[in-house]
């Protein structure tokens, strides 16, 4: 709450009074007292005095222009790099204050778990992998996408050739480093196949697979394997499998929010959604541009960066949202894209219970007709 009064204008002579004195000379508690004394008084002119104004400030903090803008938190999956460009460009940029948000991209923290900050509202919007998502729906966190920007997923498992592994089935009896969290897709590939493949949980480096400590690597197409390749591996020297070329297409980047800011807040839910499309856009028409502001925000948290690096992920990131044929970022999630990753869940007893494709999936562009 706000309380909001103003100034008796009998008070302004004693402010005036206590300001005539130079700095130095001031006695602090003197003047802080008499001001204080000043603004607690009744008014003059025989004014009413008037009843304090109760404000919902919740989110909300006020421009140099006056306008209202909600303060707004996002909790990214990583840290500052290309994969999240669009927002860092739309902070930069102004283009969500154009929107009425004043965006905060909260720091990537491997020991705060993604459920209670969203339960618990540290955080106002999350970037999650739809698999993630859909385990934290089954633990009881109410959340629903309302945008789904990746239309494919980037991640794939990959080998060298001097391991003799060319093919799935090769793959038996082996190691892979897995990222820690992220087990799923592996576990649902290896199980569809009946392959017995030793799961070794490993963090963001690659150096147990470089190293030969591992045969197999998890990867996503626009990050990790280029760092394997920038580490001095030729692109003929190793074997890609995609997991969406075997059924197990878990889309990632989508936009989630809990339910109950869709039903108090959808135009928030709009704004925020239609704000963050505009900034990706900008991002991958000025892709240099969109690279330094990258740059400046992973410096900002001590976070090393190698631009080559964010040069690639950016132009892979544009082929996910923006994939061949369509010259736009499509925020639908399928219904059979959403069920099938549900079922494949469900056969591997990751999840226990069903939860229906239009509890999940809330569309932003939609939002207005339910008001």
């Amino acid at each position: 709450m706000i309380r909001l009064f103003s100034i008796p204008c009998w008070c302004k002579p004693i402010i005036e009074f206590c300001v005539s004195f130079p700095s130095q000379t001031r006695n602090t508690n003197v003047f802080l007292l008499l001001i204080i004394l000043a603004i607690s008084f009744g008014s003059c002119d025989n004014q009413p005095v008037q009843s304090p104004v109760n404000i919902n400030t919740e989110n909300l903090i006020v421009q140099d222009t006056g306008k209202p803008m909600h303060q707004i938190r996002l909790l990214p999956y990583w840290v500052p790099s290309a994969q999240f460009a669009g927002y860092y460009v739309g902070i930069e940029k102004g283009i969500f204050e154009k929107h009425g948000i004043h965006l905060e991209m909260m720091p990537f923290d491997p020991l705060m778990p993604v459920a209670p900050a969203i339960r618990n509202k540290k955080t106002d919007f999350a970037m999650l992998w739809l698999v993630n998502a859909i385990e934290l729906r089954d633990k009881g966190v109410d959340i629903v996408n309302i945008a789904q920007l990746s239309s494919r997923s980037s991640l794939m498992l990959i080998t060298k050739k001097s391991s003799g592994i060319s093919k799935l089935e090769d793959m038996n009896g082996k190691r892979a480093g897995i990222w820690i969290g992220y087990e799923r897709q592996p576990q649902a590939l290896f199980k569809k196949y009946n392959l017995d493949v030793k799961i070794i949980l490993i963090g963001s480096t690659n150096n147990l697979f470089l190293q030969g400590g591992v045969d197999i690597l998890n990867a996503n197409w626009f990050d990790e394997y280029h760092s394997v390749l920038n580490n001095g591996t030729n692109e003929d020297e190793l074997n890609k499998f995609f997991f969406a070329d075997y059924g197990l297409n878990f889309l990632e980047d989508g936009i989630y929010c809990l339910a109950e800011k869709v039903r108090e807040d959808p135009e928030l839910c709009v704004n925020f959604v239609t704000a963050a499309l505009e900034s990706w856009n900008y991002a991958f028409n000025n892709q240099e541009e969109a690279i330094d502001i990258v740059e400046k925000y992973a410096k900002k948290q001590n976070q090393p960066v190698n631009r080559s690096h964010q040069r690639w992920m950016l132009s892979h990131y544009k082929e996910l949202y923006i994939p061949t044929g369509s010259d736009t970022i499509n925020t639908n999630l399928l219904q059979k894209d959403y069920e099938t990753v549900q079922q494949i869940m469900i056969e591997n007893r990751f999840i226990n219970k069903v939860t229906p494709y239009h509890s999940f999936y809330k569309p932003y562009n939609k939002l207005p007709e339910s008001r």
